[in-house]
């Protein structure tokens, strides 16, 4: 029978991702939610929504809101057996290193983030980022997979993969996390599931260039499924297991991002078809679309790695080097034939 213990967590992270976890997680536990900015943390508690990041969606009675940092990580780090602690960091990848330096000050219990990407300037993974700054001690998990922050606050039905290299964090978040309309499964493959996360998000906004300029459906379907195996090569050259792709956080959160009209990162490809400058889209957006940085550094690793990813440098071509979106379009569709699963 699944754990119902009730849990002491904070989630680090104020933005549409954070709210909507916090949202889901209050129902069950003692849920602390902290954002950098005093003011928008007050705004956000007076209201009792957050206006900025997920308006529409009211926090829960017991969710609480709070700009103080120890007060958030003081939350979790005296846990019992009867209440265990989890910490929840959701920010985006780029804040991952100035969240985990401020984290090295204290006796952290575990952590657990939400990101998806590679760190724009050094190319590594969340996981590398995290080892990096706070050392092997610290248990440390990824949670991932195909979810929308909207539908996740709305209490719709979704499905997420936790990755650590420790069982008991593992079995943690999902006695945390799964319940209600959550489903959590668990692997060890921390790398295939972030790799998953950071790629499908590239693709993503070559499927919405494609379906902005009208390409079709079949055009769209041969999109997901070739870049789905630039995701796995990539995956594997970076020691995967090829069977993470065929899951929730590859093909899953492929399909999700690439088709979803929820997806930022769709909303710049379709963005992009229309012709719109880069610094426009980004500025209409209003949140971060992790596939425009993460093009850059995913095209340099696999340019080092000699990992070869058509899509993801016709999107980086378009991004950075001022390539038009037809004009990529029909590189794409003109590369020479191959075999399908070389």
């Amino acid at each position: 029978m699944h754990d119902t213990k009730r849990h002491k967590i904070t989630v680090l992270g104020a933005g549409a991702w954070g709210t909507a976890v916090a949202i889901a997680l209050a129902a069950r536990h003692d849920v602390l939610m902290w954002g950098r900015h005093a003011e928008a943390m007050a705004a956000t508690e007076r209201a009792r929504e957050n206006l900025e990041y997920l308006p529409g969606f009211p926090l829960p009675p017991g969710l609480r809101v709070t700009s103080d940092f120890d007060a958030a990580v003081g939350h979790v780090l005296h846990g019992t057996d009867d209440e265990p602690t989890l910490l929840i960091a959701a920010c985006p990848v780029a804040g991952l290193r100035p969240l985990m330096e401020k984290l090295k000050a204290y006796p952290i219990p575990n952590v657990v983030w939400l990101c998806k990407g590679f760190e724009y300037d050094t190319g590594l993974l969340p996981h590398q980022v995290v080892r990096e700054v706070l050392g092997a001690a610290v248990p440390a998990a990824v949670l991932s997979g195909p979810s929308f922050a909207q539908e996740v606050a709305r209490g719709l039905p979704c499905a997420l993969s936790v990755a650590s290299d420790s069982p008991a964090l593992r079995e943690r978040v999902v006695a945390a996390v799964h319940g209600g309309s959550i489903r959590v499964y668990a692997c060890d493959d921390m790398v295939g599931v972030e790799v998953g996360g950071a790629v499908k998000n590239i693709l993503a906004i070559a499927t919405g260039a494609s379906d902005g300029l009208g390409m079709g459906l079949n055009a769209r379907a041969a999109l997901i499924t070739r870049g789905l195996a630039e995701i796995t090569r990539l995956g594997i050259a970076l020691g995967a297991k090829p069977a993470t792709f065929m899951g929730l956080t590859g093909m899953g959160d492929l399909i999700l991002t690439c088709t979803g009209d929820l997806s930022r990162n769709r909303r710049v490809g379709l963005a992009l078809a229309q012709g719109k400058a880069l610094d426009t889209i980004i500025a209409e957006l209003g949140h971060v679309a992790e596939g425009v940085p993460c093009a850059k550094a995913v095209r340099e690793l696999a340019a080092k790695l000699g990992v070869d990813m058509p899509i993801t440098n016709a999107v980086a071509g378009v991004l950075f080097d001022g390539v038009n979106a037809t004009v990529m379009a029909k590189q794409l569709i003109a590369r020479d034939p191959r075999n399908e699963l070389a």
